[in-house]
């Protein structure tokens, strides 16, 4: 059997000839799971019942649960680097950086719900099978990100009397939960795009309460 080799994971080529939405099965029951109860008690039963393929299929696919891991963690910082290339360094307003950052990952958590979560929970982990290569990876994408998201901001934009560093911290917890209350609604909606517009319009009423407090 031929595997296509990234770095030290080991994965059969035939896993992309799949259909995408049992790609995509397969990468949210994953990530689910080890979200959940960490790589040590992450269980590739649950994994398999979530996705409704067979264990077979799945050992088909990825070599073992070591691999799968570091597949669906290379997946998630593959996306991030994607929002994060996208970034406009033309705008120096933060606000607008901030939420067209939002934008992305609300649309790539109405595919993947649990992906950033799947990053957070990396930082955590203790496992000495996959410690040291989660500190390898995720060490650059964190640093590149932090950089370029606040590379060129137009700092003048804030009044003097503002704490700028905790006004930063205020917007990007004030996107980060009002990310994740979306994406806790959106099985109410029928209508994605009916769905898109009102939390568009509900962050502008939150981001103009911002601006009004922070800036000029």
């Amino acid at each position: 059997m031929k595997y296509g080799r990234k770095e030290d994971v080991l994965i059969n080529p035939s896993f992309y000839n799949l259909k995408q939405q049992k790609q995509e099965r397969i990468i949210n029951a994953g990530i689910k799971e080890f979200v959940r109860n960490g790589f040590d008690k992450s269980s590739t039963n649950a994994i398999v019942e979530e996705a409704g393929i067979s264990k077979g299929s799945l050992f088909n696919y990825f070599n073992n649960k070591k691999d799968l891991y570091l597949f669906l963690l290379d997946y998630s910082l593959e996306i991030v680097d994607k929002i994060i290339d996208d970034i406009d360094l033309e705008d120096g307003d933060l606000f607008n950086r901030i939420h067209k950052v939002g934008i992305r990952k609300l649309k790539v958590q109405m595919e993947f719900p649990h992906l950033f979560d799947l990053m957070t929970a990396a930082v955590a982990e203790e496992s000495e099978d996959v410690r040291d290569i989660i500190k390898v990876r995720l060490s650059p994408v964190y640093r590149e990100s932090q950089n370029k998201l606040y590379e060129n901001i137009d700092y003048s934009l804030f009044r003097e009397d503002v704490d700028v560093e905790k006004a930063i911290e205020i917007l990007t917890w004030t996107m980060t939960g009002y990310g994740d209350k979306a994406v806790s609604q959106l099985r109410s909606f029928e209508d994605l795009g009916e769905f898109g517009e009102r939390y568009l319009e509900e962050w502008e009423r939150y981001s103009e309460i911002l601006k009004y407090s922070f800036y000029k």
